[in-house]
């Protein structure tokens, strides 16, 4: 039988970038999209309740992703894809993860918050739009870190699922193995 040869890289150079291709300049609409981006990023992250209408913040678990707007001047109402969030959420343990955060430092009856959440199941759309309301209280005011660090409201739930393998039916599942 006739051997084969495998090709390998044991002992040459890498081959040399090529430098960037040069950028045309921009066109007038993009130049007017960029002004509008200034004036969003040169808004003060972390600023008190007296200037600012709402507080913005994103909270994530697993595959959920949660954009959280927390209104200091409000009456306690939860909105999540608008709608209250106890529609969204049916079960009592979901309502229960996502007011915790507002009842830990005392504000579940005075500010708003309003929530567009997507991706994940119901579970994990409640700890994500738990994060995101923990966030934002703390872009808020810094002084409630420590009180929502110790209730674990800060810490993210990075598990997502695992991807398939080939030759395996799911991502470590193999096929069942027959002797004969």
């Amino acid at each position: 039988m006739a051997e084969k040869k495998v090709a390998t890289n044991a002992g040459r150079k890498p081959a040399a970038r090529k430098s960037p291709a040069v950028k045309k300049p921009v066109a007038q609409t993009s130049e007017v999209l960029s002004e509008e981006v200034k004036t969003v990023a040169a808004s003060p992250k972390k600023a008190k309740a007296d200037n600012l209408k709402y507080v913005y913040a994103v909270g994530r678990r697993k595959n959920a992703s949660a954009r959280v707007r927390l209104y200091p001047e409000g009456s306690g109402k939860i909105t999540v894809n608008d709608r209250d969030y106890k529609t969204y959420f049916p079960t009592l343990i979901a309502q229960t993860l996502v007011g915790a955060p507002l009842k830990t430092v005392g504000k579940n009856k005075e500010m708003d918050v309003t929530v567009k959440v997507v991706g994940g199941g119901i579970h994990g759309q409640a700890g994500a739009v738990r994060h995101g309301i923990a966030r934002a209280l703390i872009n808020l005011d810094p002084a409630w870190r420590a009180v929502l660090k110790a209730e674990g409201f800060l810490t993210r739930d990075p598990r997502v699922k695992e991807r398939k393998k080939p030759g395996l039916k799911r991502a470590r599942r193999a096929p069942q193995w027959s002797k004969r």
